[in-house]
């Protein structure tokens, strides 16, 4: 089945979110790096100055998917540009649309938040990544 249903994250997700994260970090091999724990995700994507944002993608109501952005300023435009920190969907949930679903929605959180721009890197060893974007 290909379902999947996208959504901002919400307080109670944070440990799918830091999972989600993780998941994406031993990916890259850099869990050496990846030492946020639960109380830092609820501060920066739900505290009283939210710094980022989060959405999961969904099948079957398991957390499948997640990105985390946060914007930037362009001081030309005055507009701001919504960065792409994180977008990773599990291996076994992939090649059925969530990272193309998760690109979309973050599409029209720009286009609702009148961003100038998306950005987002990807490491340059990350073969399926570059030829995902």
């Amino acid at each position: 089945m290909n379902a999947f249903t996208l959504r901002a994250a919400e307080p109670d997700d944070i440990p799918e979110v830091r999972r989600l994260v993780r998941g994406l970090a031993e990916y890259e091999r850099l869990t050496h790096l990846a030492t946020a724990t639960e109380a830092d995700f609820a501060g920066v994507l739900f505290g009283p100055r939210p710094l980022a944002r989060a959405a999961l993608a969904e099948v079957e109501g398991h957390a499948a998917g997640v990105a985390v952005w946060y914007f930037t300023l362009s001081t030309f435009t005055c507009r701001p540009k919504l960065f792409v920190e994180d977008v990773f969907v599990e291996p076994a949930f992939r090649k059925r649309g969530i990272g193309y679903g998760l690109f979309r929605y973050l599409a029209g959180v720009a286009v609702d938040e009148n961003c100038w721009g998306i950005e987002w890197r990807v490491l340059n060893w990350n073969a399926p990544a570059l030829e995902f974007y």
